[in-house]
């Protein structure tokens, strides 16, 4: 079988962490997103997959080149126009119309069961099959409407209000199509799955079905959820893969990292490759610290996200938040609970950044500044 993955969409609700990646790349237990979904579909017996790109495509074609990384022969499809869901699978038509294929979204963080799934589709017998997953609050997803019997889809509600949604199961974006899908979809135009190829389903008659799944899955639409994608992939609730030796229970460290004894690390912590801790560092989890950073001496850091290379000084504190490659933290800033350094930034000595302050890349902020 033969896969595509969506990956050409803006990442606009994880600014701004996206400002210089597409989401595809953000990294989860520091692997892009897109790496743990290609390794999903390589363990249940994909061997050929195209992604679509649009935002900063160069990120994505460079890190996994022809898929070597993750053992898949993977394609790529440009958009220099954004052409839907549905349009960007219509423009590789020819690649995926020799049988039954797959279609998953780039930002979704999961280790749902591909093959029961597939299984399922063939059973039912008909053009499509939407994984579905049961939400706490639908209020903030387009949840579908289903027959329990047989599992055929009769309608859609996008983001009820609370109190009025017709049912607690949000599509996932995980599609298996019959070939016959290209059929419905016009060519060279927008066209989108969920806004237009589905409910003409829906009008038409058209039988397609939705189960739902039991693993984990996290679209990552939200600053918020992207930090609870990562520590959940820590903690294990999601089964990915998570670089680095396990030197102690909870604690990852990457190859060529460098730990001071004076040091005090408290589980759950990733540390990746080519890391220096300096001297009393106190890290505590759960913490996820990028490759080639470095944290100096006195420095104390909590309930972060630390993405490549970026350098935390002596003395700061830093309790919670999401901090950008190659950002520059300098000695004694304090940095409290949500906050989101863009990549590249420049937070000046002394400085303090009140709660759910977010920094756009390259931002300089001058020493003992206080940022509300």
């Amino acid at each position: 079988m033969k896969a595509m993955v969506l990956a050409a969409g803006l990442g606009t609700r994880l600014r701004p962490l996206t400002g210089s990646i597409s989401k595809p790349m953000a990294p989860i237990v520091n692997r892009p997103v897109l790496y743990h979904i290609l390794r999903l579909i390589k363990q249940h017996g994909f061997d050929e997959a195209v992604a679509n790109l649009h935002y900063h495509p160069h990120a994505i074609t460079n890190y996994f080149g022809r898929g070597q990384r993750v053992g898949i022969e993977l394609r790529y499809s440009l958009e220099p126009q954004l052409v839907g869901t549905a349009g960007g699978v219509k423009a590789v038509q020819r690649f995926l119309s020799d049988g039954t294929f797959l279609v998953i979204s780039g930002d979704a963080l999961t280790d749902l069961d591909l093959t029961k799934l597939i299984a399922q589709h063939r059973a039912s017998g008909g053009i499509a099959t939407l994984a579905l997953k049961r939400v706490d609050d639908p209020s903030n997803y387009g949840v579908v409407i289903r027959d329990k019997e047989n599992g055929r889809i009769l309608g859609f509600q996008e983001k009820p209000e609370p109190g009025e949604e017709l049912s607690n199961l949000c599509n996932c974006g995980i599609y298996i199509f019959e070939p016959a899908v290209f059929d419905y979809i016009p060519k060279d135009t927008f066209y989108d799955f969920g806004k237009q190829l589905f409910p003409e389903f829906v009008t038409k008659d058209i039988p397609f079905h939705g189960f739902e799944i039991d693993g984990y899955w996290n679209d990552v639409g939200s600053l918020e959820q992207y930090r609870i994608g990562n520590f959940d992939a820590l903690t294990g609730k999601v089964k990915v893969e998570i670089p680095g030796k396990e030197r102690e229970p909870g604690i990852y460290v990457g190859k060529g990292s460098r730990i001071s004894r004076s040091a005090t690390l408290t589980a759950p912590i990733l540390l990746g490759d080519y890391c220096r801790v300096g001297e009393n560092v106190s890290l505590t989890g759960p913490l996820v610290i990028g490759d080639h950073s470095v944290i100096e001496k006195g420095a104390a850091l909590e309930g972060v996200i630390k993405w490549r290379a970026a350098q935390t000084g002596a003395g700061a504190k830093v309790e919670g938040g999401i901090i950008g490659r190659g950002a520059y933290i300098r000695d004694d800033v304090k940095i409290r609970d949500r906050v989101v350094v863009g990549d590249r930034c420049v937070i000046g000595a002394g400085s303090v950044l009140d709660e759910a302050v977010h920094l756009e890349p390259f931002t300089v902020i001058e020493a003992d500044s206080h940022l509300r």
